[in-house]
């Protein structure tokens, strides 16, 4: 195995969580009542996909530039006073696939330039070889674009890489893809089709750590 490909929100940072009190925040501002439940419903959805779902949820009752202000006024105001939230164990996964001098790259269905923002606030930006996001690909996860793009950058065969991913749509898109799957759940847990195709299934990264060092 030569690389390892990780997904950003609710991976390497918490901010499943954070989406999920934004949306509750846009939501009332809207007139729809708390909306974080569509964090679950829309895990691993890129932003375009991610609008389309909400459309479908309120239909005309949906202002798309009225939530995206709202959204970005919240997430703002959040990580200006608190920082991206960083998921246990990133940091000692990272130290150990360099040192085993792994190729590391991003697989995210977040805008690049949203990626970029935390990947530096978090000090792990300089860590990976290759980012690949949302709006750099045609189809968004569970189709494996993503994936097949990042292993193409990294110069590896998607079957030399371990994905490490928290969503359905995402475990689909890398096993899609070809890549040797890793769920470490966050807001979801594997139903049975997902099981099917785990390589392993770790608590949190640290845990990643543990299973690749057996």
């Amino acid at each position: 195995m030569k690389a390892v490909i990780f997904d950003m929100d609710g991976l390497m940072f918490d901010t499943e969580k954070v989406f999920a009190m934004a949306w509750d925040y846009v939501g009332e501002e809207m007139g729809l009542g708390k909306a974080g439940y569509m964090g679950l419903k829309t895990l691993g959805l890129n932003v375009e996909k991610t609008r389309q779902v909400w459309r479908e949820e309120f239909g005309d009752k949906y202002d798309e530039d009225t939530m995206k202000k709202l959204t970005k006024e919240f997430l703002t105001k959040y990580y200006s006073e608190n920082g991206v939230p960083v998921k246990k164990g990133l940091y000692i996964l990272l130290d150990y696939l360099k040192s085993k001098d792994y190729k590391l790259a991003v697989a995210s269905s977040s805008s690049k330039r949203e990626v970029e923002e935390h990947m530096k606030d978090a000090g792990v930006y300089d860590d990976f070889d290759v980012i690949v996001c949302g709006d750099m690909v045609n189809k968004s996860k569970p189709e494996p674009d993503i994936y097949l793009k990042a292993c193409e950058a990294l110069k590896v065969n998607a079957e030399e890489c371990y994905a490490l991913e928290d969503s359905k749509n995402g475990l689909l898109s890398a096993y899609r893809a070809g890549c040797k799957v890793i769920m470490v759940p966050d807001l979801w847990q594997p139903d049975e089709e997902i099981e099917g195709i785990l390589l392993a299934k770790c608590n949190d990264l640290e845990a990643v750590k543990e299973f690749l060092e057996k």
